[in-house]
């Protein structure tokens, strides 16, 4: 199946249903089509074929949704960049990625102008108006208001086809360009559909950023069932909140460092969010204690989910079996907190350094593999890559965890992120539970730090909530009464903000990097 598909089912069942609210845009989804149409032809008539490459660089809005449909629709590649990213690092997406066309909103004008005086865009499409326009440059309103009333050309599409291509966040080297085909998209859609119940009664929020899979794959998945988009420009606590008891949000999924952050706002007490059904996180590992907030603010289901861009992106969700709603409210939230079981598309596996499966006692610690037909065909002209990390079939993510004897898995750490101290191992996701549950803690993260008696040392670093204190003897034995010495953080840097990538998540490269 291509994804073409999920929008032609929207169309055909429900073309006068709300589909789109983004600020004081409403659209139904005849008006949606109507726009993805004209945008297909627009594109056809600037010379895209099927497997060109359209670059996009815009914050969350309509016109992303409408382009991530628009490109597919005549078999050419979307190319999503982080817009956080400097203009070197874009200008090499762009030129590595071989794309010749740009969709940008305005605000990135300047920006893009230093890059296509590199040589790397031969036309942009801007979503507004701009200063001083270019020769090559259309806006994109104008541009699809000259488009007809014809018909799309058909082009053959098959479902091997790659119909998107994500860059890595390229902390352990250059970037890679992750490609992903019309049937990994589409697959992950329809699992996603079948494991938390999809309908066209749901309105769906994009807050994390849809460059990054942690929401994109929700275009096609709610689209299919005929739900609403909302879309918020850029994350603020408040707003999101505003936004669910406004727009009668019934799910979505979030960031954990974006949970946390609402769940502190001063603000949220005021507002009725008796319309949310389930809340789903990914992106990172999130603290039971944040778990426990979740639920107890918003009253609704709560979703661990675990994922990567190779997986387009689901690999795990921690709902409770059966069998286990059962079991004591303290019970339930520890297993909602775990990185969760696998999910219905995917075969996952944990396995020792000989290949063999661990033992399920929530102890014995392994690498997550997964194999599946949402697993990318692999990095862009990148084939060594592709050998190293999928091999017979098998994609090996990086990611260590335990397994209990319910099949749920939880993650322990990154591999390069276990610290060895005094040859012990240490996890730091672990410590960071432990640290969420101190009161006066808002954010934080820790890190193993060059150490000449034990190697390294466990390094926490912490941001306070505001109009709390907390000192460095107090939370280290705040710690120490929880767990093992040895695994205690040693040491504790205060500062007023965590560094996060572009899609929200805290960026532990570049703590580890100021220390090194």
């Amino acid at each position: 199946m291509i994804l073409t598909e999920t929008l032609r089912k929207a169309q055909k069942f429900f073309p006068q249903k709300e589909a789109i609210v983004c600020g004081r845009t409403r659209w139904t989804y005849q008006e949606f089509y109507d726009r993805i149409r004209r945008l297909s032809i627009c594109l056809k008539g600037l010379g895209v074929e099927k497997g060109a490459k359209v670059a996009i660089v815009h914050p969350n809005c309509h016109w992303y949704l409408v382009a991530y449909y628009g490109i597919a629709q005549i078999g050419a590649i979307s190319v999503p960049i982080n817009y956080r990213l400097s203009p070197k690092e874009i200008a090499f997406i762009l030129e590595d990625s071989e794309s010749k066309i740009l969709i940008a909103d305005p605000m990135f004008q300047k920006q893009m102008d230093s890059i296509r005086g590199m040589g790397k865009i031969e036309r942009t499409l801007w979503t507004g108006k701009t200063i001083s326009p270019g020769p090559l440059d259309l806006n994109v309103e104008e541009a699809l208001q000259e488009v007809g009333v014809d018909p799309v050309p058909e082009t053959f599409i098959s479902e091997e086809d790659v119909a998107q291509i994500y860059y890595t966040s390229g902390t352990t080297g250059r970037p890679k360009g992750v490609m992903l085909s019309h049937k990994n998209v589409t697959t992950h859609a329809l699992g996603t559909i079948a494991e938390i119940h999809l309908t066209d009664s749901d309105v769906w929020v994009h807050v994390a950023p849809l460059f990054h899979l942690a929401d994109a794959w929700a275009t096609w998945a709610i689209t299919w069932v005929g739900g609403t988009h909302v879309l918020v420009r850029e994350f603020d606590p408040k707003v999101v909140l505003e936004t669910i008891e406004r727009e009668k949000v019934t799910v979505t999924n979030l960031i954990p460092t974006m949970l946390n952050l609402m769940v502190n706002h001063p603000d949220v007490r005021k507002f009725d969010y008796r319309s949310l059904r389930a809340l789903l996180s990914g992106g990172a590992p999130i603290a039971p204690e944040v778990v426990r907030k979740i639920v107890e603010t918003f009253k609704c289901d709560y979703i661990q989910t675990y994922g990567m861009t190779e997986t387009s992106p689901y690999l795990t969700f921690s709902i409770l079996k059966d069998h286990l709603k059962k079991l004591s409210y303290e019970d339930q939230i520890r297993i909602k907190s775990k990185t969760g079981r696998e999910f219905i598309a995917v075969q996952l596996k944990v396995v020792n350094d000989r290949g063999e499966e661990i033992k399920k006692n929530d102890q014995e610690v392994g690498e997550i593999i997964v194999k599946g037909d949402t697993v990318t065909k692999g990095y862009w002209k990148l084939p060594e890559e592709t050998r190293k990390s999928i091999q017979d079939g098998w994609l090996a993510t990086g990611d260590l965890a335990i397994m209990d004897q319910e099949g749920y898995v939880t993650i322990v750490d990154r591999k390069k992120d276990m610290i060895l101290t005094g040859g012990e191992n240490v996890y730091s996701t672990e410590i960071e539970n432990i640290l969420y549950m101190h009161p006066a803690i808002l954010e934080c993260a820790v890190v193993g730090i060059p150490d000449p008696k034990w190697g390294e040392a466990v390094k926490g670093i912490v941001v306070l909530k505001p109009d709390r204190k907390a000192t460095e003897d107090e939370i280290i034995r705040f710690c120490k009464d929880r767990i093992a010495h040895y695994k205690a953080p040693k040491s504790v840097d205060f500062i007023e903000a965590l560094p996060r990538t572009g899609s929200g998540k805290i960026h532990k490269k570049g703590l580890r990097d100021k220390y090194w």
